[in-house]
Protein backbone atom coordinates (compact mmCIF):
# COMPACT_ATOMS: atom_id res chain seq x y z
CA UNK A 1 0.00 0.00 0.00
CA UNK A 2 2.82 2.28 0.97
CA UNK A 3 4.66 1.54 -2.31
CA UNK A 4 1.48 2.90 -4.52
CA UNK A 5 1.34 5.98 -2.50
CA UNK A 6 4.40 6.65 -3.19
CA UNK A 7 3.65 6.19 -6.44
CA UNK A 8 0.69 8.37 -6.81
CA UNK A 9 2.43 11.57 -5.13
CA UNK A 10 6.01 11.51 -7.43
CA UNK A 11 6.46 14.51 -8.75
CA UNK A 12 7.84 14.91 -12.30
CA UNK A 13 10.58 17.45 -12.60
CA UNK A 14 10.19 19.67 -15.41
CA UNK A 15 13.06 21.74 -17.03
CA UNK A 16 13.43 24.12 -19.29
CA UNK A 17 15.81 26.34 -21.00
CA UNK A 18 15.86 30.03 -20.32
CA UNK A 19 17.80 32.91 -21.69
CA UNK A 20 19.10 35.08 -18.83
CA UNK A 21 18.91 39.08 -18.55
CA UNK A 22 21.64 39.73 -15.54
CA UNK A 23 23.70 37.79 -13.85
CA UNK A 24 22.03 35.48 -11.63
CA UNK A 25 24.01 33.90 -8.62
CA UNK A 26 24.66 30.65 -9.06
CA UNK A 27 23.18 30.02 -12.28
CA UNK A 28 25.30 32.44 -14.96
CA UNK A 29 25.65 35.90 -16.66
CA UNK A 30 23.46 37.88 -18.62
CA UNK A 31 22.72 36.32 -22.03
CA UNK A 32 23.91 32.76 -21.26
CA UNK A 33 21.45 29.58 -21.87
CA UNK A 34 21.02 27.52 -18.85
CA UNK A 35 18.35 24.90 -17.87
CA UNK A 36 16.07 25.39 -14.46
CA UNK A 37 13.17 23.68 -12.99
CA UNK A 38 9.92 25.11 -14.36
CA UNK A 39 8.65 26.64 -11.55
CA UNK A 40 11.99 28.37 -10.52
CA UNK A 41 11.44 29.94 -14.24
CA UNK A 42 7.85 30.58 -13.87
CA UNK A 43 7.57 31.87 -10.51
CA UNK A 44 11.07 33.76 -9.79
CA UNK A 45 12.71 34.36 -12.96
CA UNK A 46 10.05 35.33 -14.96
CA UNK A 47 8.35 37.71 -12.60
CA UNK A 48 11.54 39.34 -11.55
CA UNK A 49 12.35 40.16 -15.48
CA UNK A 50 16.03 37.86 -15.06
CA UNK A 51 15.18 35.28 -17.57
CA UNK A 52 13.30 34.47 -20.80
CA UNK A 53 12.27 31.73 -22.37
CA UNK A 54 14.59 30.50 -25.07
CA UNK A 55 12.20 30.74 -27.84
CA UNK A 56 14.02 30.64 -31.10
CA UNK A 57 12.67 34.19 -31.56
CA UNK A 58 14.70 35.30 -28.29
CA UNK A 59 17.27 33.28 -29.14
CA UNK A 60 18.21 34.63 -32.61
CA UNK A 61 17.35 38.38 -30.64
CA UNK A 62 19.97 37.80 -27.68
CA UNK A 63 22.48 36.49 -30.88
CA UNK A 64 22.11 39.50 -32.54
CA UNK A 65 22.47 42.00 -29.54
CA UNK A 66 25.77 39.70 -28.97
CA UNK A 67 26.76 40.81 -32.43
CA UNK A 68 26.17 44.39 -32.16
CA UNK A 69 27.99 44.79 -29.00
CA UNK A 70 30.72 42.79 -30.73
CA UNK A 71 30.91 45.76 -33.42
CA UNK A 72 30.70 48.27 -30.87
CA UNK A 73 33.53 46.85 -28.37
CA UNK A 74 35.52 46.95 -32.21
CA UNK A 75 34.97 50.05 -33.19
CA UNK A 76 35.63 51.39 -29.73
CA UNK A 77 38.82 49.62 -29.59
CA UNK A 78 40.05 50.67 -33.12
CA UNK A 79 39.30 54.85 -32.11
CA UNK A 80 41.12 54.01 -28.62
CA UNK A 81 44.06 53.32 -31.28
CA UNK A 82 43.74 56.18 -33.19
CA UNK A 83 43.38 58.54 -30.34
CA UNK A 84 46.32 56.43 -28.43
CA UNK A 85 48.57 57.14 -32.05
CA UNK A 86 47.81 61.17 -31.38
CA UNK A 87 48.94 61.63 -27.92
CA UNK A 88 51.50 59.16 -28.00
CA UNK A 89 54.17 62.21 -28.07
CA UNK A 90 52.41 64.90 -26.88
CA UNK A 91 53.33 67.43 -24.31
CA UNK A 92 50.50 68.80 -22.33
CA UNK A 93 51.09 71.91 -20.60
CA UNK A 94 49.61 72.46 -17.13
CA UNK A 95 49.78 75.92 -15.00
CA UNK A 96 49.67 75.69 -11.82
CA UNK A 97 50.88 78.41 -8.76
CA UNK A 98 53.42 77.81 -7.06
CA UNK A 99 55.77 79.48 -4.25
CA UNK A 100 59.36 79.23 -3.45
CA UNK A 101 61.98 76.88 -5.07
CA UNK A 102 59.36 75.29 -7.55
CA UNK A 103 57.02 73.92 -5.32
CA UNK A 104 53.29 73.78 -5.63
CA UNK A 105 50.46 74.85 -3.56
CA UNK A 106 48.24 72.20 -4.24
CA UNK A 107 49.01 68.88 -6.45
CA UNK A 108 48.55 68.53 -9.68
CA UNK A 109 45.55 65.81 -10.13
CA UNK A 110 43.56 64.08 -12.90
CA UNK A 111 41.38 66.37 -13.20
CA UNK A 112 43.62 69.02 -14.03
CA UNK A 113 45.52 66.69 -16.88
CA UNK A 114 41.67 66.08 -18.09
CA UNK A 115 40.97 69.68 -18.42
CA UNK A 116 44.43 70.46 -20.32
CA UNK A 117 43.59 67.73 -22.93
CA UNK A 118 40.49 69.02 -23.25
CA UNK A 119 41.80 72.35 -24.15
CA UNK A 120 43.70 70.43 -26.87
CA UNK A 121 40.85 68.68 -28.01
CA UNK A 122 40.99 65.47 -26.28
CA UNK A 123 38.17 63.97 -24.56
CA UNK A 124 39.47 61.63 -21.41
CA UNK A 125 37.38 60.56 -18.22
CA UNK A 126 39.43 61.53 -15.40
CA UNK A 127 39.14 57.88 -13.81
CA UNK A 128 41.11 56.94 -16.69
CA UNK A 129 44.08 58.83 -16.22
CA UNK A 130 47.10 57.43 -13.53
CA UNK A 131 49.27 59.87 -11.77
CA UNK A 132 51.46 57.15 -10.14
CA UNK A 133 53.26 59.87 -7.73
CA UNK A 134 51.89 63.13 -6.93
CA UNK A 135 52.89 65.64 -8.49
CA UNK A 136 54.13 68.56 -6.34
CA UNK A 137 56.58 70.75 -8.07
CA UNK A 138 57.35 72.03 -11.33
CA UNK A 139 58.82 70.07 -14.41
CA UNK A 140 58.14 67.56 -16.46
CA UNK A 141 56.22 63.48 -15.28
CA UNK A 142 55.26 61.07 -17.42
CA UNK A 143 51.28 59.94 -16.97
CA UNK A 144 49.11 56.99 -18.26
CA UNK A 145 46.00 57.30 -20.22
CA UNK A 146 43.83 54.25 -20.18
CA UNK A 147 42.07 54.92 -23.17
CA UNK A 148 40.61 51.09 -23.23
CA UNK A 149 40.97 47.97 -21.56
CA UNK A 150 43.40 47.32 -23.93
CA UNK A 151 44.97 50.57 -25.14
CA UNK A 152 47.10 52.47 -22.78
CA UNK A 153 49.54 55.51 -23.77
CA UNK A 154 51.91 57.11 -21.80
CA UNK A 155 52.08 61.01 -22.31
CA UNK A 156 54.14 63.51 -20.86
CA UNK A 157 52.58 66.32 -18.65
CA UNK A 158 54.80 69.81 -18.29
CA UNK A 159 54.05 71.78 -15.07
CA UNK A 160 54.39 75.54 -15.21
CA UNK A 161 54.42 78.27 -13.36
CA UNK A 162 51.13 80.22 -13.40
CA UNK A 163 52.04 84.03 -14.49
Amino acid sequence: MKEERAQFFTVRQLTMKVILLTEVKGLGKADDVVEVNDGYARNLLFKKNLALEATPVNMNSIKLKKGAQAEKARRELIEAKEVGKKLADQKISVAMKSGEGGRLYGAVTAMDVAAALEKQGYKVDKKHIIIKNPIKSIGSFDVTLKLHPDVSVNISIEVKTLS
